[in-house]
């Protein structure tokens, strides 16, 4: 985690935006009902910002809907690309 506080600025995501995942992430163990180090999600895989909360009152985490893995993962913008980006 970078020693930058983000919600000095206005989030990067939006709620509706699709987004595209630009690393894998596997369960730390805080996503329920997939075991230890399963992968969640991979690079390249299509989604839509459900929801904007935040973490430790410093970072954004957007809680990004992927459809066709049919779960919600909590990620950092550092971890997506607006689909408009390309």
């Amino acid at each position: 985690m970078s020693g930058t506080v983000e919600l000095y600025d206005a989030p990067v995501f939006e709620r509706g935006d699709r987004v595209r995942a630009t690393k894998s992430v596997r369960n730390d163990g805080t996503f329920p009902g997939a075991a230890m180090g399963e992968v969640l999600i991979d690079e390249g895989d299509m989604g839509y910002v459900h929801s904007v909360g935040t973490y430790l009152n410093r970072y954004y985490i957007y809680g990004v809907e992927f459809v066709a893995r049919r779960r919600v993962v909590g990620m950092r913008a550092n971890e997506l690309l607006r689909e408009d980006d390309e």
